[in-house]
C-alpha cells in the first residue's frame, strides 16, 4: 500500500516537473521568437548598408559612449548577456564590442558578458532541455566523456579555445558531460579571450576606417588597413590552431 502510494507521488511529481518544464521552455522560444521579431521591426537592411547612415550612427554612439561611458558599459553587458542567452550568437558581438568601445575595453566587456550569457544558456539548457540534448547529440560526442572525466576544467577549457562548433551549441553540450557551472564560466572566460580579443580588434578597426574616411573605401582599402588586417591575420593563426588541436581533441 505505502510502496504504490510513494510510486504514485513519485509519477505525479515527475508528470509535474515535465509541465513545469514544457511551460518554461515554450515561454524561452516565444521570448527568442518576440525578440526577433522586435529587432527586424525596428531595424531594416539599409540601417547596416549605408556607409552615411553608419558613419552618423558611429558619431552617435561616440558621444553617448564618452559622456556616459559607465552606463553604456552596464547596458552594453545586459544586452550581450541577453543576446546570448536568447539567441547564443557570438560573432556580431565581438565585433560591436571592439567597434564601440575600442579593442581593450571591448574585449573585457565582451568576455565577460558572453562568459555569462553562455553559463546562463548552459544551466536553462541543463534544467529543460537536458533529455533531449542527450538524444540529439550523446552518440556523437560521447568519445569526450572520458577527456571531461579525466580533468574537466582544462578539457573545458581547451574546448572552449578550439571551437569549431556553433556557440549556441558548444553552451548547450556541456550538458552531456555535467560540467560544474563554475568550471564552466571560468573555462569560458579564459578559453574564448584570445578569439574574443581579435574579433574585438577588427571591430575597432572598422571603427577607425569609417572615422579616416568620408566616403566608403574599396574592399582592398580596408583589408590593407594595418588595424584590419593584423587582427585578419591573427584570425587566421588562431583558426588554424584550432584546427589542429581540434583533430587530436575530437580524436
Amino acid at each position: 500500500m505505502y510502496i504504490s502510494t510513494a510510486i504514485f507521488n513519485k509519477l505525479d511529481n515527475v508528470q509535474k516537473q515535465n509541465k513545469l518544464k514544457i511551460v518554461l521552455g515554450v515561454t524561452y522560444l516565444s521570448i527568442v521568437i518576440g525578440f526577433l521579431l522586435l529587432f527586424f521591426n525596428y531595424f531594416s537592411f539599409d540601417d547596416f548598408s549605408s556607409f552615411d547612415l553608419i558613419k552618423s550612427n558611429r558619431d552617435k554612439l561616440n558621444d553617448i559612449k564618452n559622456s556616459n561611458l559607465i552606463i553604456v558599459s552596464i547596458l552594453f553587458l545586459i544586452g550581450v548577456i541577453t543576446w546570448s542567452m536568447l539567441l547564443g550568437f557570438g560573432a556580431p558581438v565581438f565585433l560591436v564590442g571592439g567597434f564601440i568601445f575600442g579593442k581593450w575595453i571591448g574585449t573585457i566587456l565582451v568576455v565577460f558578458s558572453l562568459s555569462i550569457g553562455a553559463t546562463f544558456l548552459y544551466v536553462t539548457a541543463n534544467y529543460f532541455f537536458k533529455d533531449l540534448i542527450e538524444k540529439k547529440f550523446s552518440s556523437k560526442f560521447s568519445n569526450l566523456k572520458e577527456k571531461f572525466k579525466e580533468n574537466e576544467f582544462i578539457f573545458f577549457l581547451i574546448y572552449r579555445f578550439v571551437g569549431g562548433i556553433p556557440f549556441a551549441i558548444s553552451n548547450i553540450l556541456p550538458t552531456l558531460f555535467n560540467v560544474k557551472i563554475r568550471n564552466f564560466f571560468f573555462g569560458s572566460l579564459i578559453g574564448m579571450t584570445p578569439q574574443l580579443f581579435v574579433g574585438a580588434s577588427l571591430g575597432a578597426g572598422l571603427n577607425k576606417v569609417i572615422e579616416n574616411n568620408q566616403e566608403l573605401p574599396s574592399i582592398m582599402d580596408i583589408i590593407l588597413t594595418p588595424d584590419i588586417y593584423i587582427p585578419i591575420i591573427g584570425m587566421m593563426i588562431l583558426v588554424l590552431t584550432g584546427i589542429m588541436l581540434r583533430k587530436k581533441f575530437y580524436k
